[in-house]
């Protein structure tokens, strides 16, 4: 089975450091990553493209560039008149009518924002999704959180883009390993996880020599491989953590490499034991190019 991947950065943006950092204080995390003079961190946000038996899977969208000025400020988008993810596709030659299928992990904008035109093509009326040709994988439950979700986290899902997943006719809802696709069988694992959204569906892509799994919110980065640390945006921050530590027991004996959407200097790494019980990333990756893994 031939399979390959590459990190595709989609727009950046800059989030205030103590959100990303949980109960983390600065005083700790700052040691990782330096705040601008608003407190804020810059993150990636980045796609996952998997190339298998000559079809292309993108795992995410990243941000996109869909909003509108006030809200691309408010969330520190950077170069928001731009759709970066489109531009470094075609960097490594790729389409967006190329690509066969997009999973996503869940649809908070920061993941899913990415399937819409820029604010300024939506202004000239293109308003469809930009990737022509995909199907639309989306857990069962994220999607039911989407459709339905709590006060606490509404703000984080797009108004408009559900109707738009479902008209296209193209929206794959995963509820087991049987909803994959036949021709994906065995090259393709789910692992689904709570701790920050219901129903988060991180992808795991099997039988090339080394996994690769796409970490998702569960481990946005380098500095979130640490067990204790979490997010203020996570749904239960504890849960994370034991999630975080049941998996690293499969992640070490598989020997998996770990691709992270929101670190923003490391793309992939794996995952180091300390003597002392820590964890940490080795063999770290700033980017992958039509890797084979």
């Amino acid at each position: 089975m031939s399979i390959k991947i590459s990190s595709v950065e989609g727009n950046r943006q800059l989030l205030d450091g103590g959100a990303m950092f949980g109960n983390a204080p600065r005083t700790v995390w700052e040691k990782w990553v330096t705040p601008d003079v608003k407190g804020r961190i810059p993150l990636a946000c980045r796609s996952m493209l998997v190339e298998i038996n000559g079809k292309k899977i993108l795992c995410e969208t990243g941000i996109g560039a869909f909003f509108e000025p006030k809200l691309a400020d408010r969330f520190g988008v950077e170069n928001p008149s731009r759709h970066l993810l489109l531009e470094n596709l075609a960097k490594i030659g790729v389409k967006p009518e190329e690509i066969d299928e997009i999973i996503l992990s869940h649809l908070h904008f920061d993941h899913a924002g990415g399937l819409l035109p820029s604010y300024d093509e939506q202004q000239k009326g293109h308003n469809d999704l930009v990737f022509p040709n995909a199907r639309f994988w989306v857990g069962a439950e994220a999607w039911e959180r989407a459709e339905h979700p709590h006060f606490r986290d509404r703000a984080s899902f797009i108004p408009t883009l559900n109707e738009k997943l479902k008209n296209s006719g193209r929206l794959l809802i995963i509820r087991s390993e049987n909803d994959i696709p036949a021709e994906y069988k065995g090259a393709i694992e789910f692992v689904f996880t709570d701790g920050h959204t219901p129903g988060q569906m991180h992808t795991l892509i099997k039988g090339g020599t080394q996994p690769a799994f796409f970490c998702g919110d569960l481990i946005p980065g380098t500095a979130w491989m640490h067990l204790p640390i979490t997010m203020g945006y996570d749904r239960f921050p504890e849960k994370v953590i034991d999630e975080k530590s049941k998996l690293y027991g499969r992640i070490e004996k598989e020997n998996w490499l770990l691709f992270f959407t929101h670190d923003p200097v490391v793309a992939a790494a794996s995952l180091h034991r300390t003597p002392e019980g820590k964890f940490e990333p080795k063999a770290t990756k700033k980017e992958l190019v039509h890797a084979a893994v």
